[in-house]
């Protein structure tokens, strides 16, 4: 089940926010937890079993590391904790890579081997499994307390809003709104309302732009607008569906009362790669920089060793977007950006220069074109293209496949992204905590209203024509 479908949309959130609003407070978490199982097990009811005994090992040893804290024992059950979790992401997730790699180092193929099978990959463990390492990690350094109620700790974790494709949370941000939370119709109404902007990012944007995208990079030997094309499509298209997604959870999780940090800030007009990855993805980002950056010494170890934990990390970034040789070469190239900002000092000075701003967007299509193609040849192939190694126009039996809706909807795209720095407000809920700690949101005008209600008609005919979409960050 993904948002931006018709089950989601007419059944399945009607009846969760029925529920929801209808029990008592105190039981809200537990109904929190029902319908956040049935949301995930809708889907696959095994992989739910999966969610339920890494959440219970997740709890079991942060038990233990507390009960421990301060002693060697503390180390080894944190150890324990997180291996146990590494060793599940890594059997489900790159098990099926190393399978057909070994078998390739021997020219063959996992059947000849006798390897007949494929593991599935279940939906959002990158994310959940994220959760539960923090979370371990956490309460061994003393950042966050144990959650003495499981039932809480369980909705924490299979929260639906950011279950499958994130944004990445801490459990000791969100501990506090588990034990008391605002609910009143102006946060429902801004919640709604966020929820519609993500929602049109998605069917009205990212999906009409999809099938240009699909169609350059399967094209053989592009030329140079045909790879282009594809790029900036691409480059688009994962933007507006990623952000949108984040902008769907964050609305879901207002209207429930929770508060999301945001997980995307305008990446395209950054100036440097340094700055994209405080724009981009911002809580894996965040997440990368607390449990991995710092863990392996950070900058404290010397020069030589900083720029040798920021490639590491861009590295194994890439390689926790996918077992391929695709999102390695991606993370090495962003890797190795950011050690170079880093030696020259140029992630402090580019803000100086107008040629930044392309050069930077430049690097980031560059490096989504390795993100996107299913192996590193045709990577190849689309950089050869954008080069002008095989031509420069259009091709006739290509052409056809560039429709009119799918460029206007590009066109737009790019518009938007040049113009959000000073148009953002306009479509976000503007958000205020008052000095009480309560949360107010401001008043919908009477023009916005109308804006907001044709957004939806046209979400809801997209919605009614088009087959089933899910989201990219899916697959991660």
């Amino acid at each position: 089940m993904v948002f931006s479908s018709e089950t989601f949309l007419f059944l399945f959130l009607p009846i969760f926010l029925a529920a929801y609003y209808l029990t008592p407070p105190k039981w809200r978490n537990l109904t929190l937890l029902i319908e956040s199982y049935l949301f995930y097990g809708w889907w696959r009811f095994d992989f739910l079993m999966l969610l339920c005994a890494n959440t219970l090992w997740a709890y079991v040893f942060s038990i233990l590391v507390e009960k421990y804290q301060g002693t060697p024992k503390a180390k080894l059950f944190v150890a324990i904790g997180v291996t146990g979790h590494l060793l599940v992401l890594g059997v489900f997730k790159y098990l099926n890579f190393f399978v057909d790699s070994f078998a390739s180092l021997w020219g063959t193929t996992p059947d000849a081997l006798g390897i007949h099978w494929q593991l599935l990959l279940p939906i959002g463990i990158s994310f959940y499994v994220f959760h539960s390492i923090s979370y371990l990690v956490d309460v061994y350094r003393g950042d966050a307390k144990v959650s003495r109620n499981i039932i809480d700790f369980a909705a924490f974790l299979a929260l639906f809003p950011q279950l499958v494709a994130g944004p990445i949370l801490r459990y000791k941000d969100l501990a506090p709104q588990f034990e008391h939370r605002e609910h009143s119709w102006e946060l429902f109404n801004a919640g709604w309302q966020r929820f519609l902007i993500g929602l049109s990012m998605k069917v009205l944007i990212a999906d009409p732009v999809a099938p240009l995208a699909d169609a350059m990079f399967s094209a053989p030997n592009p030329t140079v607008v045909e790879s282009w094309l594809g790029a900036l499509a691409y480059s688009m298209q994962l933007y507006f569906d990623f952000a949108g997604y984040s902008a769907m959870a964050i609305g879901l999780a207002l209207m429930i009362g929770f508060r999301f940090a945001e997980n995307f800030n305008m990446p395209y007009i950054s100036r440097s790669i340094t700055e994209f990855w405080r724009r981009w993805h911002i809580s894996l980002s965040t997440w990368l920089r607390t449990y991995l950056y710092i863990s392996l010494g950070g900058n404290r170890k010397g020069t030589v060793r900083t720029y040798v934990n920021l490639f590491l990390v861009m590295l194994l970034g890439g390689l926790w977007h996918g077992a391929a040789f695709t999102f390695i070469l991606w993370g090495v190239w962003h890797g190795g950006i950011l050690v170079v900002e880093r030696l020259t000092g140029y992630d402090k000075t580019a803000q100086n220069y107008w040629w930044s701003l392309p050069l930077c967007f430049v690097a980031v299509v560059l490096g989504w074109v390795m993100f996107r193609a299913p192996d590193v040849g045709q990577a190849f192939q689309m950089y050869a293209g954008m080069f002008g190694f095989n031509g420069i126009g259009i091709r006739p039996e290509v052409a056809w496949m560039v429709s009119r809706e799918a460029m206007t909807m590009l066109a737009i795209a790019i518009a938007i992204t040049i113009a959000e720095p000073k148009m953002r407000h306009l479509w976000e809920p503007q958000i205020t905590v008052n000095a009480d700690g309560t949360a107010s949101a401001a008043a919908t005008s009477l023009v916005k209203a109308g804006a907001l209600s044709a957004l939806a008609i046209f979400c809801l005919m997209r919605l009614a024509e088009q087959t089933y979409s899910p989201f990219l960050y899916f697959q991660f």
